[in-house]
């Protein structure tokens, strides 16, 4: 399994070519990666895998369906089949979104200047965020959210493993402000 990496504390420019992105849905991934995308990064997501495998089947694209496709693609070739399947795309600096299995985080850790950021945020500012979103969810109270959140933290070797991914992280960044606060973050932290 993977371990975690010590921590410099020394602020730097965006001098990693992989930044990879952890954390509980409506945590503010989303809006990191806009940010390094804006600075020159090129976008990929473990969870677009998933979305092209349910289109490819024809079927629609929920939460419940993008976790279950997500879990039988890890049992079936590997919990690190959708880092596998990103990194043959990327070309150059790249954000990758969506890191959510131990096994994802250790594929990529092999990689040349990989960098892992956890994204947090009070589990009341995340549920606002995807309420807001207007996507299809399967929690319509927070305490559906919450209970959701529950069973995306340890889902086993082929799972979501997200506590995992957040303890693995190398950096963390505590999304419960504005935007400008997260983009300063941004900017200290990588």
């Amino acid at each position: 399994m993977p371990t975690r990496r010590q921590k410099t504390g020394t602020p730097a420019e965006f001098r990693h070519r992989l930044i990879g992105l952890t954390g509980n849905n409506g945590a503010g991934k989303g809006e990191v990666a806009a940010y390094l995308t804006k600075k020159g990064y090129a976008y990929l997501s473990l969870s677009d895998e998933i979305r092209e495998e349910l289109r490819r089947k024809g079927e629609e694209i929920t939460r419940d369906r993008l976790i279950a496709a997500g879990n039988a693609l890890r049992r079936r070739h590997g919990a690190d089949i959708l880092a596998r399947r990103v990194m043959k795309k990327v070309r150059g600096r790249t954000v990758i979104d969506s890191i959510r299995n131990g096994r994802e985080v250790a594929f990529l850790r092999q990689q040349q200047d990989f960098v892992l950021v956890a994204v947090e945020a009070p589990v009341e500012f995340r549920y606002e965020r995807v309420r807001k979103r207007g996507r299809a969810e399967s929690a319509g109270t927070i305490e559906e959210f919450v209970a959701k959140e529950k069973q995306e933290m340890a889902g086993g070797t082929s799972g979501q493993q997200i506590r995992l991914c957040l303890d693995l992280a190398d950096v963390t960044i505590i999304n419960d402000g504005s935007l400008p606060a997260l983009h300063r973050q941004i900017e200290e932290r990588l």
